[in-house]
C-alpha cells in the first residue's frame, strides 16, 4: 500500500525523467517496464520475480525544441505569476490530492452556485429548440447585440438617466469588455486603479503595455496610480493625493471589499475626472446588491456621461457566470481629446473583435428583464445576501473587523499583521475552506481575506462551523 501511495503521489508523465522504485522483500533484481499507460494515473504493477520494478520515463529534455522567430510580447512577461483565481483553483486541486476524502467547501472564486430560474432557462431553451427550425433559426446578430435587449437594458437600469438603446453594447460579458476597453484605449496611456481592485483591470493593462515593470520591493507595476482604499478612508481614496491618469478604473460595489461608494464620493470621483480630463471605467456588476440609497450606475451622477462608461453582468444577478452575457454603456456624449466619440471606436474594435453574444443567451437577458424574470433574480440575490449575513455575523463574533457583505455577496475581513496568502493557507489546511487572499487584488488587500456568499446554504453554514472551530 505505501508503495502504491508513493506512485499515485507523483504521477509519470510523458515529459518526466524521474525513476521511482517500488521495493519488496524479493530478490534485487530489476525490470523495466515495457510499456506505459499515460492516460491512467496509476501505473500497473505485474506480479515477477524480480525484487525492484524500475519505471522508466522517456526524457525530452534530450530534444532539440524547434523555435520560431518571433519574439515573445515583452508585456506578457512582465506579468506576475498566474492570475488569482486558477491560482487559487490550483491550489485548490492540490489540497484534495493531498486529503482525497476531505469535504472542501469553496468560497473563494466568486462562482455562482444556485440554479438559474426556471422562468430564464426556459425562455433560453424556447430559443434553442426554435433554431433547429427554418422560421427560428438565425445566424450572426448585430455585434452591438440585438435591439430589443438593449432596448429592455436601457429601460431597465438606466430609465430618465438619458442613456439610449444606441448607447449600450450587449456582449459576452464584463470582464470581456474590460479587455476590449484596453484595445480602445491602446497602450499610451496612464490608468488608475483602487487599491485592492479586481485583478483583471491592472493584468489587462499590463499586457496592453500600458504600464512599467512590476517592483516587487512595494508589489506594484510602475505606471500605474494605486488609489489605496481602507477601513479608514470609507475605502474611497482620498482624490487630493490622486495624481492625474488617463483612465480611472472604479468598481462598486468594489470587489473585492464589498464597499459602495456613496452619491457624495460619486460626485467627487465624476468632478475629479471633468478637472483632469479623465474617463472613468465604471464596474457596476453588483449594483443589484445595493439595498441602500447609494447610487447603482454612475450615470445617476450629473455630467458622469462626459466623463464615464459602465459595464456590468448578468453573471452575478441570474447566475450567468456559465451563460455569458453583459453590457457596456458608452455614451454619445463621450468624446476623445480631438473630439471623436469614444462610442465609434468601441464599436469598431467590437465588430472586429466579436461577432456578438449568443442569440440564445441574449433571450436568457430578455427574460431576465421581464417582470418575472427580475423578481427571480432579486430572490436569487437575497439568498447570496443571507449567506453574506451569516458569514459576517460567524466573523464578528469571533471578534474580527469585518467590512463589505451589506450591498455585496463578498465579506472583507481582517487579520492584522498576517500574510494573506498564509491565512489562505492555514484556513485551507485546517478547515478545508477556500477563501481568496487579500493582496492577491493588489498591495492593499496584505492583511485581509475575502470570503464569498456564494454558496449553497448547508455548505455556508458548514464553513462558518468550521471558521469558529478554528478561531475561537
Amino acid at each position: 500500500m505505501a508503495a502504491m501511495q508513493n506512485l499515485s503521489s507523483s504521477p509519470l508523465s510523458s515529459s518526466s525523467s524521474d525513476f521511482f522504485r517500488v521495493s519488496t522483500s524479493m530478490s534485487n533484481l530489476s525490470c523495466k517496464l515495457s510499456r506505459l499507460c499515460y492516460r491512467n494515473p496509476t501505473v500497473s504493477l505485474p506480479r515477477t520475480s524480480s525484487g525492484v520494478c524500475k519505471c522508466v520515463a522517456t526524457s525530452q529534455d534530450s530534444k532539440t525544441d524547434y523555435k520560431t522567430a518571433v519574439s515573445r510580447n515583452a508585456n506578457m512577461a512582465k506579468l506576475q505569476a498566474g492570475y488569482l483565481f486558477p491560482e487559487i483553483a490550483r491550489r485548490r486541486n492540490a489540497h484534495l490530492l493531498k486529503y482525497p476524502d476531505a469535504k472542501v467547501i469553496s468560497l473563494g472564486i466568486g462562482d455562482t452556485t444556485e440554479p438559474i430560474p426556471e422562468v430564464i432557462t426556459s425562455a433560453m431553451a424556447k430559443r434553442s429548440h426554435a433554431l433547429s427550425t427554418l422560421e427560428g433559426y438565425s445566424g450572426y446578430g448585430a455585434e452591438q447585440g440585438e435591439k430589443p435587449v438593449r432596448a429592455l437594458i436601457s429601460k431597465t437600469f438606466y430609465s430618465d438617466l438619458g442613456i439610449g438603446e444606441e448607447d449600450i453594447f450587449v456582449s459576452d460579458g464584463a470582464k470581456c469588455d474590460i479587455t476590449r476597453l484596453q484595445l480602445v484605449f491602446g497602450s499610451n496611456v496612464s490608468m488608475a486603479v483602487q487599491d485592492p481592485s479586481y485583478p483583471a483591470y491592472v493584468d489587462s493593462s499590463v499586457i496592453l503595455g500600458q504600464t512599467g515593470l512590476y517592483q516587487k520591493d512595494i508589489e506594484k507595476y510602475g505606471n500605474i496610480e494605486y488609489m489605496r482604499c481602507t477601513p479608514e478612508n470609507g475605502f474611497f481614496p482620498d482624490l487630493s493625493k490622486v495624481s492625474r491618469t488617463d483612465i480611472i478604473f472604479f468598481c462598486s460595489p468594489n470587489n473585492p471589499t464589498g464597499s459602495s461608494a456613496t452619491r457624495e464620493q460619486l460626485t467627487q470621483l465624476v468632478e475629479f475626472a471633468k478637472k483632469n480630463g479623465s474617463i472613468i471605467v465604471y464596474d457596476s456588476a453588483y449594483a443589484m446588491y445595493i439595498s441602500d440609497d447609494n447610487p447603482k450606475s454612475i450615470f445617476e451622477i450629473p455630467g458622469a456621461k462626459e466623463v464615464a462608461i459602465e459595464t456590468s453582468s448578468f453573471s452575478k444577478y441570474a447566475g450567468f457566470t456559465g451563460v455569458r452575457l453583459g453590457w457596456t454603456v458608452v455614451p454619445k456624449e463621450l468624446l476623445f481629446s480631438d473630439g471623436f466619440p469614444v462610442a465609434k471606436d468601441f464599436n469598431r474594435i467590437v465588430s472586429t473583435c466579436f461577432n456578438g453574444a449568443s442569440n440564445i443567451a441574449q433571450a436568457g437577458g430578455l427574460a431576465c428583464l421581464s417582470p418575472e424574470g427580475l423578481e427571480a433574480m432579486r430572490g436569487v440575490i437575497g439568498f447570496y445576501k443571507e449567506n453574506t449575513s451569516i458569514i459576517m455575523d460567524t466573523f464578528n463574533s469571533l471578534g474580527y473587523n469585518v467590512y463589505g457583505g451589506k450591498n455585496a455577496p463578498y465579506v472583507w475581513v481582517n487579520f492584522p499583521g498576517r500574510s494573506s496568502w498564509d491565512v489562505f493557507a492555514e484556513i485551507l489546511e485546517k478547515t478545508h475552506v477556500v477563501t481568496t487572499p487579500g493582496s492577491g487584488f493588489g498591495p492593499g488587500g496584505e492583511g485581509f481575506i475575502r470570503v464569498s456568499a456564494f454558496g449553497h446554504r448547508e455548505n455556508v453554514l458548514e464553513a462558518c462551523r468550521r471558521f469558529k472551530q478554528l478561531y475561537k
